[in-house]
């Protein structure tokens, strides 16, 4: 008959297989369910893409996607798309800097996109292509990632998952404005990537679609 600490061994065992292989094909099943519900969604948005797209070649001079490095999962960088709603070189000055209430930045016919999120829509192809997911962290520019590594050493366990559409942080705290107000943000993100389940994930959907009026964005 084993020993109790065999047993006991073996059962620790066989839970972290477990455990792992949960976790593995989660992964999988999430990968795959975003490429196929990111593909439909993106079908769906096309017509609010096309009338984004008029409005903005008639307000401002300057492509309609607004295209900008960011980093995913484990470090790589990938380009990010979104519906222009900034005038063109709007950082050509001041470089990158994080966005704030009434942006001046911020063309006046496109605020109500950035409003309802619709500039985000076109991170729908990142999703298909695998860049993103979803629902996950927010990506962050290089360079501010580099800035907040210096107040918060674990913003970089963020990359351990493909970044988001939508997110923990996103649906209970809104847009983050400065380091200092990345803390909550960051806390949201870790929470999400240690527990993160299929109603969890559905639960975040639910909440993003009361985000389509959000007074809170810049």
């Amino acid at each position: 008959m084993p020993e109790p600490l065999t047993i006991i061994g073996l059962g620790a065992s066989l839970m972290v297989l477990t455990t792992h292989f949960a976790r593995r094909y989660f992964e999988l099943a999430k990968e795959v369910l975003d490429i196929v519900l990111g593909f439909v969604a993106l079908v769906l948005c096309l017509p609010l893409l096309i009338v984004c797209a008029i409005l903005i070649k008639l307000s401002s001079r300057g492509p309609v996607f607004f295209k900008q490095v960011r980093i995913g999962k484990d470090g790589k960088l990938f380009t990010i798309y979104k519906l222009r709603t900034m005038y063109v070189d709007a950082e050509s000055a001041c470089g990158a800097v994080w966005a704030a209430q009434g942006d001046p930045r911020v063309m006046p016919i496109c605020r109500w996109m950035r409003r309802s999120h619709a500039d985000e829509l076109p991170q729908l192809i990142n999703v298909v292509r695998g860049d993103m997911s979803l629902v996950g962290p927010r990506p962050e520019r290089p360079e501010i990632l580099t800035e907040l590594e210096i107040v918060y050493p674990d913003v970089r366990k963020r990359l351990s998952v493909r970044p988001g559409i939508t997110g923990l942080a996103q649906v209970r705290n809104g847009y983050d404005t400065s380091v200092e107000a990345f803390r909550n943000k960051l806390e949201a993100d870790l929470e999400y990537i240690e527990q993160r389940t299929w109603s969890m994930e559905l639960r975040i959907l639910a909440a993003t679609m009361g985000k389509l009026n959000d007074r809170t964005a810049h």
